[in-house]
């Protein structure tokens, strides 16, 4: 079965739903136990469904990636680094990416153009087509990278905030002009150090199939995008970036009248308190949770706010704007900070240019294995925050 017909079978399955909530609620509005239960069925069938969808769409990206072609192998005999000219040892070049290779599996470089880091602990930078393979796989890894805006500095990034406007006044003939004085703020993007160290075999690395620059890429994209992505959600701003759902991210918009629930008008209002300027690309963000508590609500004309895709790639949408979802926002519980809706946009990653990678030959050789450290610097932080808006859940039950 294809994505698109699993997509409209999953559809189907919704519109079937709909019309058995219509048909088979009684006269005080609720379902039967027997009903109740038919309907937690299909509600599982769609879940098991949209599960299979989101495994189909990683299944055809790998295949997409396998299926390109791979680099011309070398045949030549490398030249020394000191025959090699400047333009042709920069991290883009074949001579960096062999010596890298050759860096990790704890060959002699053939080339010595490998740069080190700024790192005080040491470290190479990896090739830029290392780089951006772990900036990609970041991507995927982590719903946040991919709406947020993302910029690459060489050091602590300023960035002026105007926190008030200048107001015209209407001015009689020759009267005196009213002064205005528009305000500004300023907010900093730093760079926290995130690191990651994994251990390899030292037969492993003796076995030239295997691809161990190509391990260690997924690898650690994989450990920095669940680290960044929970810290660009609930990240304390200590030590790792500021978080959207704190008292330091977006702006609280709506405060619902329950605990552990929430209702349409909640979440109509939670939209209208986003300015209309940010509405035109504005998105929601929440977890799994809290979209199947928004998955059954109907607006004033029996319409539901939910709206599954039916075209593969894109994503589902609540009262026509795009879902997102990520497992380390909270979830509908007394005071928590639930949903966001805003143009993402106004949330800023700073990475640090250049990450490194270190091989430590002796702390684990008693193992017989090698160790890798992995090391980026990144930081994370609302802008503006009218530009993104909260739903928080009622303090207390």
């Amino acid at each position: 079965m294809t994505i698109t017909e699993m997509r409209n079978k999953r559809a189907a399955l919704w519109n079937t739903m709909e019309g058995f909530l219509n048909t088979h609620r009684n006269d005080m509005g609720v379902l039967s136990a027997e009903d109740d239960a038919t309907y937690t069925k299909m509600e599982r069938d769609l879940d098991a469904m949209t599960n299979e969808i989101k495994r189909m769409e990683r299944r055809d990206a790998i295949e997409a990636e396998l299926n390109k072609p791979v680099n011309t192998p070398i045949t030549e005999t490398p030249d020394k680094g000191a025959g090699l000219k400047p333009e042709k040892v920069g991290r883009a070049s074949d001579a960096y990416k062999e010596d890298f290779d050759r860096h990790l599996r704890g060959r002699a470089l053939l080339h010595n153009v490998l740069s080190e880091g700024v790192d005080a602990d040491g470290g190479f930078l990896v090739p830029e087509d290392f780089e951006r393979d772990i900036v990609s796989a970041l991507d995927e890894e982590n719903v946040i990278r991919s709406l947020a805006k993302v910029i690459t500095t060489q050091h602590e990034r300023k960035i002026p905030i105007a926190t008030g406007h200048s107001t015209a006044q209407w001015t009689a003939e020759n009267a005196a002009y009213t002064e205005s004085n528009p305000s500004f703020g300023q907010k900093q993007i730093d760079a926290f150090k995130l690191t990651d160290l994994c251990r390899v075999s030292v037969e492993l690395l003796q076995d030239s199939a295997f691809d161990i620059e190509d391990y260690l890429m997924k690898e650690f994209a994989r450990a920095f995008g669940i680290a960044e992505e929970e810290a660009f959600c609930v990240g304390t701003g200590t030590n790792q970036p500021t978080g959207i759902f704190t008292a330091k991210g977006g702006t609280v918009g709506v405060t619902a009248a329950s605990a552990t629930g929430i209702t349409v008008d909640e979440v109509i209002n939670l939209v209208y308190a986003l300015k209309s300027p940010y509405r035109r690309n504005a998105k929601f963000l929440m977890h799994d949770a809290t979209v199947s508590l928004l998955r059954k609500l109907k607006d004033s004309n029996g319409v539901y706010l939910w709206q599954p895709s039916v075209q593969a790639g894109e994503p589902d949408r609540l009262l026509g704007y795009e879902i997102y979802t990520s497992p380390y926002i909270p979830t509908a519980a007394a005071g928590a900070l639930t949903v966001a809706f805003g143009d993402f946009k106004n949330y800023w990653i700073g990475d640090r240019a250049g990450r490194t990678v270190q091989r430590l030959n002796e702390l684990y050789a008693t193992n017989g294995q090698i160790g890798y450290v992995a090391t980026e610097r990144v930081d994370g932080k609302v802008i503006l925050p009218e530009g993104i808006q909260l739903l928080k859940m009622k303090a207390g039950t």
